[in-house]
């Protein structure tokens, strides 16, 4: 298995890096499920990095509040996963299960800016 570096959370408030981290883990997890990972490139995370930015600063103080917790505690829960994958040999139910959580969690965030998937 190969060694990733380990996810470092993104300060609040940057909400594009966050989701875009939140993406990559889950690609990663993805990967490790046997699941094709969506690699959609450069120019579309730039894309979706510039769209977050501007719906995130377009909201309201206590949207970006609730963002920045729900981003927050999904990087938590989506590290102690993937660590514990690791840990364990990178389960493929168990990642596919995490990968399954981290999509709705991704989801909900995007919602919450009225982004579209």
């Amino acid at each position: 298995m190969t060694r990733h570096a380990p996810l470092q959370a993104a300060p609040a408030g940057d909400a594009p890096r966050q989701l875009a981290q939140l993406r990559r883990v889950l690609r990663l997890v993805e990967q490790i499920a046997g699941r094709p990972a969506g690699d959609r490139g450069p120019e579309a995370e730039l894309d979706e990095a510039a769209r977050t930015g501007s719906a995130y600063g377009d909201t309201l103080p206590i949207v970006q509040r609730r963002f920045d917790a729900l981003v927050a505690e999904t990087a938590g829960w989506a590290a102690a996963g993937v660590e514990a994958l690791t840990r364990a040999g990178g389960s493929t139910a168990a990642a596919a299960r995490l990968a399954e959580e981290l999509g709705d969690a991704i989801a909900e965030l995007t919602k919450l800016l009225k982004l579209q998937n």
